[in-house]
């Protein structure tokens, strides 16, 4: 049998006593033995930051945000291995799918999402610049920076990959090293696609270590440059964020706890619509995929009193067709817990929950297995019950039984169904299954705050659905109250978990050397040449040049409006324009205006520059008229190198100002400017 080993100072260790064993779910064989003793958690703690910080400090977030995507194409290639193991959690080939594919599809999500969204730098620049005082000299800026501890990672039994790399994904790109503790019983999957995660050698020294076992007295030696993000029970996340030395040393604490979500069925999803059918279709996977072992699954079925005898039978009629068994088996579509230890639990809940509701569906004692031995393996029956009096039964929304288990409620109005809702006392994810937007939209405004997550589902978005219980890295997973109050994932909103805001007050030249994006009001530097003749290289952020002038004529608006056949009567009708408030005459075309620039300050050889591909944040702040000269100032305000491409994406501030100095537009454009290094490649992107 295999003895677990962790990962600490980039060094495998093994320990020589403390043994748990961890258990196949399906047979009941022993898998691995586990245990963390003999480990120097203090020493692992000093590895990080010392080492581990350092190393990822030295890069970009475009560096780490490809140094994601290496280690998702390595796990990817080594996914077959994972799959083979993951079979004695209990898990199908489609829960593995989840588990696994999923957790990989986070990393190249957080890749992607790194490179075009955050800088090619060490700083995030966190929203527009706060202008302090009246001539410009004095302004403020929020800035994000890593935080120079170690992210400790709690991560629960159910995902062990997905888990895993949810967590590492944004921490890592936020350039902060992470020690990982997965739960013992699904470890030996964790630390298999660790083993691989080592041997890619894409991470850098310190950046990422593992323990497998309990992690001792770690938790006392964090300080306030530390982060804990948990995933698990709510009680266990409640002991561990009230230890005296999370609460002492104000160490940031993100808990992602189990929850009883909910799912809705509107009055208006009668049994003869595809609402109906999409709801029914929904509770029964979100009972039967991972077993029901997953926090985002659906524990309470919300449905109209009229339409619950219809409910509980479709559900119990799909349930009856449910293949159970050994996941090696290809009819088998529900697999076992993760332990006997789980279906004990699982069992007592059940126990606890039918004293306030009827049985509809299943035995948790009884089960019919395909190629197991329900005996030996983790196997249950998916569970239906029925509560008689939700409204007035706190029981029924506080009782939580973590597998194939979920309760089908009754509500006459929209408010009782709103009201059943929050009975959760707040959830990871709510669903909405409806036809009638109306309903929908007071279900919504009614829950939304009880909810981290709300799925909204009709026959329009279904088939493209991702599902209740599935999260996503481009959306929040977390949830207010009994859910944790924490938030994952959402995008670069998990990133930011990671690191400290701070707010900056200075100059703009001082703020622009710190942030690496060009400020107004900041100090500029004239460029050797024009910058368009300029290689990616050669060009640095305050690189400015002030083009000459150009007066606007009539006949140029009157040209303009002809070719893009924009005639609104402000550009073409003297006392039209004179009679509206914010003009005097007829004014030129803003978009004339963004177009003379280009000619003034565009370089029309062949050069350097390949492409223009956007324009940002344009505003019209004065109004053109005939006569006035328009000159434009042209900087460039912040560079990102696509390695491997040959090229950089340059980021360049326009302002127009006419005669009196008086800014009449201003705004970003985007332009690809070639390396002299490396030859131009296409972008997959």
């Amino acid at each position: 049998m295999k003895t677990l080993h962790s990962y600490a100072q980039d060094q495998w260790h093994q320990a020589d006593d403390g043994f748990k064993t961890c258990h196949n779910a399906i047979t009941g064989e022993p898998v691995a033995h586990i245990s963390s003793q003999g480990l120097d958690f203090a020493a692992m703690r000093d590895y990080a930051r010392d080492k581990g910080q350092a190393s990822l400090a030295q890069m970009t977030f475009h560096e780490r945000a490809l140094m994601l995507k290496e280690l998702a194409l390595h796990l990817l290639s080594k996914k077959e291995d994972f799959y083979q193991l993951s079979r004695a959690t209990g898990a199908t080939r489609q829960d593995s799918w989840i588990d696994i594919e999923g957790g990989i599809g986070t990393l190249f999500v957080y890749s992607g999402k790194g490179r075009r969204e955050m800088p090619d730098h060490t700083v995030y620049i966190d929203g527009a610049y706060e202008p302090l005082s009246k001539d410009g000299s004095f302004i403020g800026q929020h800035i994000c920076t890593p935080m120079q501890g170690v992210a400790l990672h709690i991560n629960a039994f159910n995902f062990p990959c997905w888990g895993m790399l949810e967590k590492l994904a944004p921490t890592l790109l936020a350039g902060m090293p992470a020690i990982v503790k997965p739960a013992s019983d699904t470890a030996y999957l964790t630390e298999l696609m660790f083993r691989e995660m080592v041997a890619s050698g894409v991470l850098p020294e310190g950046a990422v270590q593992l323990i497998c076992g309990s992690t001792g007295d770690l938790l006392d030696l964090l300080d306030g440059q530390d982060v804990v993000a948990f995933t698990g029970s709510a009680s266990t996340g409640q002991y561990l964020k009230s230890k005296d030395n999370i609460m002492r040393q104000g160490v940031r604490f993100t808990m992602e706890a189990d929850s009883l979500n909910c799912s809705i069925l509107t009055p208006d999803a009668t049994p003869d619509t595809p609402e109906f059918k999409a709801y029914v279709n929904e509770v029964v996977r979100e009972m039967t995929v991972k077993c029901g072992q997953k926090c985002t699954a659906i524990r309470r079925a919300i449905v109209p009193n009229a339409l619950m005898d219809a409910v509980s039978e479709a559900i119990s009629d799909k349930l009856a067709n449910m293949v159970i068994g050994d996941p090696a088996n290809e009819t088998v579509k529900m697999g076992a817990l993760a332990s006997l230890d789980q279906q004990r639990e699982v069992r007592q809940r059940v126990k606890e929950l039918s004293q306030y509701a009827v049985s509809v569906y299943g035995d948790t004692k009884r089960v019919e297995v395909v190629d197991g031995d329900q005996k030996t393996g983790a196997f249950i029956s998916p569970i239906v019950l029925r509560a008689s009096d939700p409204l007035n039964c706190a029981e029924v929304h506080d009782i939580e039984a973590f597998g194939p288990v979920s309760t089908l409620m009754g509500y006459d109005s929209i408010e009782e169904a709103a009201q059943l809702a929050n009975m959760g006392e707040g959830s990871l994810v709510g669903s909405i299954f409806g036809y009638d937007d109306e309903a929908v939209n007071e279900l919504v405004i009614n829950t939304a705050s009880y909810h981290g997550r709300l799925l909204l589902i009709n026959r329009d978005s279904a088939k493209q659905s991702s599902g209740h219980g599935s999260p996503l890295p481009h959306l929040t997973h977390g949830g207010p109250g009994r859910a944790g109050g924490g938030e994952e994932l959402g995008g670069i909103r998990g990133v930011l978990h990671y690191m400290q805001r701070t707010a900056l007050q200075g100059s703009p030249s001082t703020l622009t050397r710190i942030i690496g994006q060009y400020l107004p009001g900041a100090k500029t530097s004239k460029p050797p040449q024009h910058p368009f003749k300029l290689h990616f290289e050669d060009l640095t952020v305050g690189q400015s040049l002030t083009t000459d002038s150009r007066t606007i004529t009539l006949a140029d608006i009157e040209a303009f409006a002809d070719l893009s056949g924009d005639h609104f009567y402000a550009h073409m009708d003297e006392a039209a324009a004179a009679r509206n408030p914010f003009f005097d005459q007829r004014v030129a075309h803003g978009y004339f205006i963004v177009s003379m620039a280009a000619g003034l300050f565009v370089y029309p050889e062949e050069g350097p520059v390949l492409a223009n591909y956007g324009l940002d944040d344009l505003r019209f702040t004065e109004p053109v008229y005939p006569g006035d000269e328009i000159t434009i100032q042209f900087t460039c305000k912040q560079k990102a190198y696509r390695r491997g491409k040959g090229y950089g994406e340059v980021r360049w501030f326009i302002r127009a100002a006419n005669q009196n100095h008086e800014v009449v537009a201003q705004y970003d454009i985007l332009t690809l400017v070639a390396s002299k290094f490396e030859a131009v490649v296409e972008d997959e992107n």
